[in-house]
């Protein structure tokens, strides 16, 4: 007769085991409603504030963009700047050359030439936006002249750019250089003054 022996005489079963343990419990949830309506509060405004951050960078990265932009542009647009403002002494010199050749009776020929250099400088200048600023018989306005001189007259009002010493240029509709001017000072308005700075 056999005698039947159970497996593992003396060790535990596994499955017995598995029945033995205690099940986990789940973690507690907080049961009172006005501390997870507090929380959900809570969440929510830290959530709203965040987005609103979000917003806030998102909105100065394309200010920055648009800045970066707008100088890169300027930068193009104004590159020759320093270049062209040590050209215009010589287009101030060949304007006194033509003056003095026409005052003096030069050679048409010789005018003609210095003129045909002239021009060339002002095309030359006015394919990068350089252009002359027109101020005689225009109000002073010390944004774009520089009042020298004062002249008394009556013929024009108080304030009115009389003579131009020096040419004024623009580039790009942006101030180059100022017009050096002699400004109308009418005698009988004493008291009238004209704003120079």
């Amino acid at each position: 007769m056999s005698v039947s022996k159970s497996p593992h005489k003396g060790s535990p079963d596994p499955e017995a085991h598995e029945d033995q343990t205690e099940p986990q419990e789940a973690p507690e949830i907080p049961g009172d409603p006005e501390e997870l309506q507090r929380q959900l509060l809570e969440k929510t405004q830290e959530a709203e504030e965040n987005y609103a951050r979000l917003v806030r960078l998102a909105a100065d990265m394309e200010n920055l963009k648009k800045r970066q932009e707008k100088e890169r542009a300027d930068l193009l647009l104004y590159a020759n700047e320093n270049l062209i403002k040590e050209l215009l002494p010589v287009v101030d010199n060949l304007e006194r050359a033509l003056e003095h050749g026409r005052q003096s009776e030069a050679p048409e020929a010789m005018l003609e030439g210095i003129d045909l250099v002239y021009q060339g400088f002002l095309k030359a200048l006015a394919k990068f936006g350089v252009t002359p600023l027109e101020s005689v018989g225009q109000q002073f306005d010390p944004a774009f002249h520089n009042a020298v001189m004062q002249e008394e007259t009556a013929e024009v009002p108080d304030c009115t750019i009389t003579k131009e010493l020096q040419k004024g240029y623009l580039m790009n509709q942006r101030l180059l250089r100022p017009a050096m001017v002699v400004v109308a000072r009418n005698s009988q308005n004493e008291n009238t003054s004209c704003k120079t700075d």
